[in-house]
Protein backbone atom coordinates (compact mmCIF):
# COMPACT_ATOMS: atom_id res chain seq x y z
CA UNK A 1 0.00 0.00 0.00
CA UNK A 2 1.16 3.45 -0.83
CA UNK A 3 1.16 5.96 1.95
CA UNK A 4 -0.70 9.17 1.39
CA UNK A 5 1.31 12.29 1.67
CA UNK A 6 0.03 14.42 4.46
CA UNK A 7 0.56 18.10 4.01
CA UNK A 8 0.34 20.94 6.40
CA UNK A 9 -0.90 24.47 6.23
CA UNK A 10 0.97 27.50 7.42
CA UNK A 11 -1.20 30.24 8.87
CA UNK A 12 0.21 33.68 9.51
CA UNK A 13 -1.11 34.70 12.93
CA UNK A 14 0.86 37.92 13.19
CA UNK A 15 -1.30 40.89 14.10
CA UNK A 16 0.79 43.47 12.28
CA UNK A 17 1.69 44.02 8.65
CA UNK A 18 5.30 44.33 7.50
CA UNK A 19 4.80 48.11 7.71
CA UNK A 20 3.89 47.82 11.40
CA UNK A 21 0.19 48.54 10.99
CA UNK A 22 -2.48 46.48 12.75
CA UNK A 23 -4.17 44.04 10.38
CA UNK A 24 -7.97 44.51 10.06
CA UNK A 25 -8.70 40.96 11.26
CA UNK A 26 -6.61 41.60 14.38
CA UNK A 27 -8.80 44.60 15.25
CA UNK A 28 -11.95 42.52 14.82
CA UNK A 29 -10.53 39.82 17.10
CA UNK A 30 -9.59 42.44 19.70
CA UNK A 31 -13.14 43.82 19.75
CA UNK A 32 -14.63 40.30 19.99
CA UNK A 33 -12.40 39.51 22.95
CA UNK A 34 -13.45 42.70 24.76
CA UNK A 35 -17.10 41.86 24.17
CA UNK A 36 -16.60 38.32 25.53
CA UNK A 37 -14.86 39.63 28.65
CA UNK A 38 -17.62 42.14 29.26
CA UNK A 39 -20.23 39.39 28.86
CA UNK A 40 -18.37 37.26 31.41
CA UNK A 41 -18.34 40.14 33.87
CA UNK A 42 -14.61 40.70 33.70
CA UNK A 43 -13.30 44.21 34.17
CA UNK A 44 -10.58 45.94 32.30
CA UNK A 45 -7.53 46.67 34.50
CA UNK A 46 -7.91 50.38 33.85
CA UNK A 47 -11.53 50.28 35.00
CA UNK A 48 -10.57 48.49 38.22
CA UNK A 49 -7.79 50.92 39.04
CA UNK A 50 -10.16 53.87 38.52
CA UNK A 51 -12.79 52.37 40.83
CA UNK A 52 -10.58 51.35 43.74
CA UNK A 53 -7.15 52.89 44.20
CA UNK A 54 -4.70 50.46 45.71
CA UNK A 55 -3.38 51.28 49.17
CA UNK A 56 0.24 52.24 49.67
CA UNK A 57 2.46 49.22 50.22
CA UNK A 58 4.84 49.54 53.12
CA UNK A 59 6.06 47.27 55.89
CA UNK A 60 3.15 48.08 58.20
CA UNK A 61 0.48 47.41 55.57
CA UNK A 62 2.22 44.15 54.64
CA UNK A 63 2.29 42.98 58.26
CA UNK A 64 -1.35 43.99 58.75
CA UNK A 65 -2.26 42.05 55.61
CA UNK A 66 -0.62 38.92 57.02
CA UNK A 67 -2.41 39.36 60.34
CA UNK A 68 -5.73 39.73 58.49
CA UNK A 69 -4.96 36.48 56.74
CA UNK A 70 -4.44 34.79 60.11
CA UNK A 71 -7.76 36.18 61.38
CA UNK A 72 -9.44 34.80 58.27
CA UNK A 73 -7.99 31.35 59.02
CA UNK A 74 -9.15 31.59 62.65
CA UNK A 75 -12.66 32.10 61.32
CA UNK A 76 -12.81 35.57 62.90
CA UNK A 77 -13.55 37.33 59.62
CA UNK A 78 -15.46 36.01 56.59
CA UNK A 79 -13.75 34.99 53.37
CA UNK A 80 -14.14 37.94 50.97
CA UNK A 81 -15.16 35.65 48.11
CA UNK A 82 -17.45 33.09 49.74
CA UNK A 83 -18.60 35.40 52.58
CA UNK A 84 -18.33 32.39 54.93
CA UNK A 85 -16.31 32.11 58.11
CA UNK A 86 -14.13 29.01 57.90
CA UNK A 87 -11.63 27.86 60.49
CA UNK A 88 -8.27 26.41 59.42
CA UNK A 89 -5.83 26.37 62.34
CA UNK A 90 -2.84 24.91 60.43
CA UNK A 91 -2.99 27.82 57.96
CA UNK A 92 -3.38 30.31 60.83
CA UNK A 93 -0.30 28.82 62.50
CA UNK A 94 1.66 28.99 59.26
CA UNK A 95 0.81 32.67 58.85
CA UNK A 96 1.84 33.37 62.46
CA UNK A 97 5.11 31.53 61.83
CA UNK A 98 5.72 33.65 58.72
CA UNK A 99 5.23 36.80 60.80
CA UNK A 100 7.68 35.40 63.38
CA UNK A 101 10.30 34.74 60.71
CA UNK A 102 9.74 38.22 59.30
CA UNK A 103 10.25 39.76 62.75
CA UNK A 104 13.45 37.78 63.28
CA UNK A 105 14.89 38.56 59.84
CA UNK A 106 14.14 42.29 60.07
CA UNK A 107 15.53 42.73 63.60
CA UNK A 108 17.53 45.95 63.79
CA UNK A 109 16.12 47.27 60.51
CA UNK A 110 12.69 48.41 61.68
CA UNK A 111 11.52 51.71 63.07
CA UNK A 112 10.28 51.74 66.66
CA UNK A 113 6.65 51.83 65.45
CA UNK A 114 7.16 48.94 63.02
CA UNK A 115 8.87 46.85 65.71
CA UNK A 116 6.05 47.54 68.15
CA UNK A 117 3.40 46.74 65.52
CA UNK A 118 4.83 43.35 64.59
CA UNK A 119 5.50 42.45 68.25
CA UNK A 120 1.95 43.33 69.33
CA UNK A 121 0.38 41.51 66.38
CA UNK A 122 2.46 38.40 67.01
CA UNK A 123 1.57 38.38 70.69
CA UNK A 124 -2.14 38.78 69.94
CA UNK A 125 -2.16 36.13 67.21
CA UNK A 126 -0.22 33.63 69.31
CA UNK A 127 -2.64 34.07 72.23
CA UNK A 128 -5.59 33.60 69.85
CA UNK A 129 -3.96 30.47 68.44
CA UNK A 130 -3.58 28.93 71.88
CA UNK A 131 -7.21 29.79 72.72
CA UNK A 132 -8.51 28.40 69.42
CA UNK A 133 -6.41 25.28 69.80
CA UNK A 134 -7.94 24.63 73.25
CA UNK A 135 -11.45 24.82 71.74
CA UNK A 136 -10.79 21.94 69.36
Amino acid sequence: MAEEEKGFTIVDKRKFTSEGELKPEAEVHKEEKKAEEKAEGKRDETETSKEMPLPEINFSSFVLSLSSSALLHFGQIPDPITKKKERNLPLAKQTIDILGILKEKTKGNLSKDEEQLISNLLYDLRVRYVEENKKS
